[in-house]
């Protein structure tokens, strides 16, 4: 007999042990079971559903014993993918009061069709779910009977917990990692559509989790730009006919312990703790390509003292109500509301005013803020609120519109102002009236009262008497110093009398609490002016616009330029067609206008309630205010306030 070569008993010797291995025991070797406690114990008291959604990081030990007590303080059945007993001992002897808690912690997908780990499952009181890399449990269970009997365990109305990555596996869609990493908010920003982003769906499906996407470890590791990028992409297939989908982030130091019927409450180890709800309607319908860019995103805060019903997303006492924008990729918060001015242009150029004079611009500038500002912070809208801005400044004599407007050739005041509301493009515009004290206020009467847009001259004089405005002698807007500059322009000709105001258009845009911006520009045109000179004020598109999540926009500087290049609407087309940013687009636009031979500034408002301020080689009166800061103003080139 032949005796076997080397390599045929190392052939032989493999077969055997292979054969010496069990289908079973090959399945037990795809996972280890850990058990502390009594399983053969009675569960000593009734067990009720609900979920307990763990941020990670330390243990919440109360949120823990919540837990516990839904599953009858018996049998607790932990799941992970990595490490060992660690969890199972600490409810065991931390947590206390149950009767066992048996760990499996998984190897491969095998495990999940071994009968006794399912047996398991399925027998448990309370389902816990470690944390560690949710891509494993997508890999292992998705399509498996655990999925199913996870799934039906939360139907039979016993208790399921999650923490960490446990959590990330539980919405209707999820993050799954899939990449074997873990994606960054600058990185899902700034290609929410892209592979990396790995969105998965048709994992679990637990009702109360019904259109939320689910992140944790939220503010310590700064989750929240993910967390839009993972939402924007969740939903990019959903149907119109269906709510928008929210994604529900919790701190480390939190727990939310949500009841069978959606109510939860947050359990916190740290002052502060809690979870954030983002409302995926501003994330629907965002171009695929490039970085998110979203204008404004709706973000509420649950603490201790809130209460959630999911899946809705409805909060009782919320700890905050936040908006956020990403332009770009990046994220801001937006202000609650925000509101800038312009009180004209100019030559100006420090020691060209007087302290006294410098002073007085700056006070009137400030009274205009704080009057649009209290509009604002009582809730008021956007319209309202430039309104009122305007109206100060109308009734100030340092500014050309209102009382202090320049004088015509034949020696009249005629004024011109406009007004847009960004939410329904509604307009109202008046040019060459005589008698209406607060010009900006029949402009409002037109949009609000008429089917017109623009009124002129007498007619628009009739319409404001019409509309009960209050009326004055023209001799209520006259000042000797205008007088004087005509004067002046009559001698001289020149129409540039005092380079200091050489343009002296005022105009207010703003952002309001509900997001709507509004934009709204009142002048005395320019001195001299003959034939029933029409200048760009009250031209919608040309000296004032404004339209929702683009830019609210007002403008000052020679009209005849502005008019032509239609640099309030291009500014927002700017925007909105060419993605640029609005402090970019205001640089962009005044020099375009600029370019043709014309001089001025303007002031315009993002949906994220930034203000941009471009002045062509000249100074601005100006100023912004928000609800979080105190009225700011400017004269010269070289002064910031959020430029």
């Amino acid at each position: 007999m032949l005796r076997p070569t080397l390599f045929q008993a190392i052939a032989l010797l493999t077969a055997g042990i292979m054969l010496a291995v069990s289908p079973a025991a090959a399945r037990e070797a795809a996972y280890r079971r850990h058990v502390i406690g009594t399983l053969s114990s009675p569960t000593p008291a009734a067990v009720s559903g609900g979920l307990l959604l763990m941020g990670g990081g330390d243990r919440n030990l109360d949120a823990m014993r919540w837990f516990t007590a839904k599953a009858g303080h018996g049998h607790i059945v932990i799941l992970r993918a990595s490490q060992g007993p660690e969890i199972g001992e600490e409810f065991y002897r931390d947590v206390g009061g149950i009767q066992s808690a048996e760990t499996f912690v998984f190897a491969s997908r095998a495990a999940a069709t071994d009968p006794k780990l399912l047996a398991s499952l399925r027998k448990a009181d309370g389902i816990f779910i470690a944390g560690g890399d949710q891509a494993r449990y997508v890999r292992y269970w998705r399509g498996t009977p655990v999925a199913e009997i996870l799934d039906a365990h939360v139907a039979a109305g016993k208790p399921l917990a999650g923490t960490s990555a446990g959590l990330a596996i539980l919405g209707e869609r999820l993050y799954g990692a899939m990449d074997d990493g873990s994606i960054t908010s600058p990185e899902a920003l700034a290609a929410p559509f892209g592979p990396a982003n790995t969105i998965e769906g048709d994992f679990l499906h637990i009702a109360l989790l019904k259109g939320i996407v689910t992140d944790t470890h939220f503010k310590e590791r700064d989750r929240l730009g993910r967390l839009f990028a993972f939402v924007a992409k969740a939903q990019e297939s959903l149907p119109a006919d269906q709510p928008a989908m929210l994604g529900l982030g919790v701190d480390e130091s939190a727990a939310l312990a949500v009841e069978p019927d959606g109510t939860g409450r947050i359990y916190a180890t740290e002052p502060g703790g809690g979870a954030w709800l983002v409302d995926g309607a501003a994330l629907r319908g965002l171009d695929r390509r490039g970085p998110l860019d979203a204008p404004r995103i709706r973000v509420t805060g649950i603490d201790t003292n809130s209460l959630i019903h999911l899946p809705a997303g409805t909060i009782d006492r919320p700890s905050f109500v936040r908006h956020y924008a990403v332009r770009a990729g990046a994220v801001s918060e937006v202000p609650r509301w925000s509101l800038a001015i312009h009180g004209g242009a100019g030559v100006i150029e420090r020691g060209t005013l007087t302290p006294d004079k410098e002073r007085a611009y700056r006070a009137a500038l400030d009274q205009a803020l704080r009057a649009g500002g209290a509009v604002l912070d009582r809730g008021g809208p956007a319209l309202d609120a430039v309104a009122a801005a305007v109206r100060v400044l109308e009734d100030n004599p340092l500014f050309n519109a209102g009382r202090g407007a320049v004088f015509t050739a034949e020696g009249r005041n005629e004024l011109d102002a406009a007004i847009m509301d960004g939410k329904t493009l509604k307009a109202g515009a008046v040019a060459g009236i005589t008698r209406t004290r607060h010009p900006i206020d029949l402009a409002r009467a037109v949009m609000d009262h008429s089917p017109h847009v623009m009124l002129i001259g007498a007619g628009a004089d009739r319409f404001s008497v019409e509309q009960k405005l209050e009326q004055v002698d023209p001799d209520w807007f006259r000042t000797e110093q205008r007088w004087q500059q005509l004067e002046a322009w009559r001698r001289n000709q020149q129409a540039a009398i005092d380079p200091t105001h050489l343009f002296g258009t005022v105009g207010a845009v703003a952002l309001d609490a509900d997001g709507n911006l509004a934009a709204a520009t009142s002048t005395g045109g320019m001195t001299g002016k003959r034939w029933g000179r029409v200048g760009d004020s009250p031209i919608i598109g040309a000296g004032t616009y404004a339209k929702n999540g683009q830019c609210a926009v007002s403008a000052t500087g020679s009209g005849e330029y502005f008019i032509r290049e239609s640099a309030a609407r291009q500014l927002c087309d700017r925007v909105a067609w060419h993605g640029e940013s609005l402090a970019d687009a205001a640089r962009a636009t005044i020099m375009a206008v600029g370019a043709i031979g014309g001089d001025g500034g303007l002031i315009a408002m993002g949906p994220d309630g930034q203000p941009a301020f471009a002045i062509n080689d000249l100074g601005m009166y100006r100023g912004r205010m928000t609800a979080v800061s105190a009225p700011a103003t400017a004269i010269f080139a070289d002064e910031r306030i959020g430029e």
